[in-house]
Order: C-alpha cells, then sequence, then structure tokens
C-alpha cells in the first residue's frame, strides 16, 4: 500500500461534498437510539415529559407539583386536579473524530480525503438541524479540536476546520508508537466528549500494537475501550471518565483497495502503470519509519487477503462486543452512498 507523499487539498465546501450531496445532506438528520437531556435546550423531541412551550398531555397532580400547571377548567368540570404536561426538547451533539495520521494518506483517493468528505458531511447535518457539532483531528503527532458550533451559519468554520487541521501535510513523528497516539487521543475524546448524542471516529484502525498493548491485542483495542468504558461508565453512574454516557458510538473503518487486495496496487514506470507489486522489495512503515525487506509471491498475497479479511472482521466484533457500531467502507467508494446507506441503516441517521 503506496502512502501518496502529499494530498491535494480541497480549498472550498463545494471540493468536498459537492452541491448535489448537500442537497441529500438536508434532508436527513441525526438519530440516536437513546433518549437523553442535553446541556442546552436544543430543537430535537424528546419522549420525556417537560416544561417546554409544547402541550402533551395531563396528569393527575402530585404532591410538589408547580400550581401554575394545574387545568383550572378541568377542576371545575371533574372536581378533580389535573396539571397540563409538555413535551421536552433536549439537545443532541455530533462529535466527529478523525485520524490524519500518516497512514490515512495511503490509498486512491487518500482515505484521508474520504475520511474528511464524511466527516464533512456529518457536519453539514448536524449543523442545519440545530446539533452541536466537534470535531477532533488526531495524528502524526499533532491534536486539534474545533469547540461546539451550531446552525448553519457554521458550516464555513468546520470546512475551515477540516482543511486546515485535517488535510494539511503531515509527516510521521519518530518515537511516537501509533498505538500511543491513538489510545491517548481516545482518552482526551473520552473524558470530554463535548455532549450527548452520537460520536464517530473515523480512521483505518490499522494500528499495530505498541510496547503497551496488552498482548494479543490490536493496537486500537485500549482506545475503543476507553471510549466504550465512558459510556457504560455513566450509563451506570459513575466512576471517573463517565461522562460519555449516552452516546452511539461508531467506528467507521475506511480502507483502501489495495490494502484489501495488494495485487491491485501498482508502480508507475517509464511505460506508465507497471501491474502488480510483486518480488523482493524493502518496505518502509510510513508511520514508525522501519523497514521490512519482503518477498512478495502469489502465495503471500492470497496468505495476506485472509488475513485482513480477519482483521476487519476481528474489529467487528470487537467492537460489537462492547456496544459500538463498525462499519467500513473503502476510499473510492461513493461519500453519498456511505452516508445515506450505511449510516442510516446503522441507525445513525433518518
Amino acid at each position: 500500500m503506496i502512502v501518496n507523499p502529499s494530498i491535494t487539498p480541497p480549498s472550498t465546501l463545494q471540493d468536498l461534498i459537492g452541491a448535489d450531496l448537500a442537497a441529500q445532506l438536508d434532508r436527513l438528520d441525526l438519530l440516536s437510539r437513546k433518549v437523553f437531556a442535553g446541556k442546552l435546550q436544543g430543537e430535537r423531541r424528546s419522549r420525556r415529559r417537560g416544561r417546554s412551550v409544547e402541550f402533551d398531555d395531563y396528569r393527575e397532580y402530585a404532591a410538589g407539583d408547580d400550581l401554575r400547571f394545574i387545568d383550572w377548567n378541568v377542576l371545575a368540570r371533574l372536581d378533580r386536579f389535573f396539571v397540563k404536561v409538555f413535551q421536552e426538547e433536549e439537545d443532541l451533539a455530533l462529535h466527529v473524530v478523525i485520524d490524519a495520521s500518516t497512514s490515512m494518506h495511503a490509498g486512491t483517493p487518500a482515505k484521508l480525503l474520504t475520511a474528511a468528505r464524511i466527516a464533512t458531511a456529518l457536519g453539514y447535518i448536524g449543523l442545519v438541524n440545530n446539533n452541536r457539532v466537534l470535531m477532533t483531528a488526531f495524528g502524526s503527532g499533532r491534536r486539534a479540536r474545533l469547540e461546539p458550533l451550531r446552525g448553519r451559519r457554521n458550516v464555513p468554520r468546520i470546512t475551515r476546520f477540516i482543511i486546515d487541521s485535517v488535510l494539511a501535510p503531515s509527516a510521521a513523528t519518530p518515537g511516537v508508537e501509533p498505538a500511543d497516539e491513538f489510545t491517548a487521543a481516545m482518552r482526551g475524546v473520552a473524558a470530554d466528549p463535548g455532549g450527548k448524542g452520537v460520536l464517530v471516529v473515523l480512521s483505518d484502525y490499522l494500528i499495530p500494537p505498541g510496547p503497551s498493548t496488552a498482548p494479543g491485542e490490536a493496537g486500537y483495542a485500549a482506545g475503543l475501550r476507553l471510549l466504550a468504558g465512558a459510556t457504560m461508565g455513566a450509563a451506570r453512574g459513575g466512576g471517573p471518565g463517565a461522562g460519555g454516557g449516552g452516546l452511539d458510538l461508531y467506528a467507521v473503518q475506511v480502507l483502501a483497495p489495495t490494502e484489501l487486495d495488494p495485487g491491485l496496487e501498482t508502480r508507475s514506470g517509464a511505460g506508465g502503470e507497471q501491474g502488480v507489486i510483486v518480488g523482493d522489495l524493502r518496505l518502509q512503515d510510513a508511520e514508525t519509519g522501519r523497514f521490512a525487506d519482503v518477498t512478495v509471491t502469489p502465495a503471500l498475497l492470497k496468505q495476506y487477503r485472509a488475513t485482513m479479511k480477519r482483521y476487519v472482521e476481528e474489529c467487528g466484533a470487537f467492537c460489537k462486543a462492547r456496544g459500538v457500531h463498525h462499519l467500513m467502507t473503502t476510499s473510492d467508494a461513493p461519500v453519498d452512498r456511505f452516508i445515506a446507506g450505511a449510516l442510516r441503516r446503522a441507525g445513525a441517521l433518518r
């Protein structure tokens, strides 16, 4: 899997999602399977009963109820006290986390560019529906966070964040283990997820185990466990890092087609594209800088495909066991189909 040395960055919202996709996104909204109250009063209707301006139902008066909500007309007719119940509104937050590490530059188009387009589309949906939207980017020794925004007028701000903080050129950072960097980023998100709602983490999840990784686990395990644990901790009412409770978690794995099948890889030569990459090769890890000498044969390619398939399946099983939705897409797949198809079927959108 050859990493593109640079990505030609989009410069406008049109470059990222285009007018046609934006028109489709205008018809979508975020959806959470969980019902919860947010930090601010929003426009999302809750099944909980509260004291907003929209009447919902009556219930019998109970000691301690506010006398202002007694319906005196009903009292006159039935000689019983009833109070008015109003539909409470709740706030829903969307937090999009983008892995901008060097490995995300692989693929045509690059995985990072596809992840950036998905992130922009989700942010657009959240803002036009007046949800709170925040974003975090991490990778290659950097981390950036866009604090919560609300309203369509802030679409240019998330666009600028994607362009400047996600798609900006990056290079490997010597001495930084990808697994440790991923875990640290997820720890920060779990400690302050920015509210209750939907959390989407976009990454290739091709994270090798590091020195601190538990034996037999993938490099993503500790980070995803932190996010899932934060959700469970808050749901049970306690513990440090419990701020993530009430989050629907989505692990979106973006892979290049050549990562699933290296036999599709080509390299440029004097006569143009030169078939598949086979033979004796010296490969360098784009993130750690470590080298590996390999001899690529048809048998090795077959073994790799089976191993990669198993890796993706194990990532999905790890997520499912912890209540995290796992979705996989390729960097060349149409973003509109993934948004309106896979994410909608998974329950993130309606």
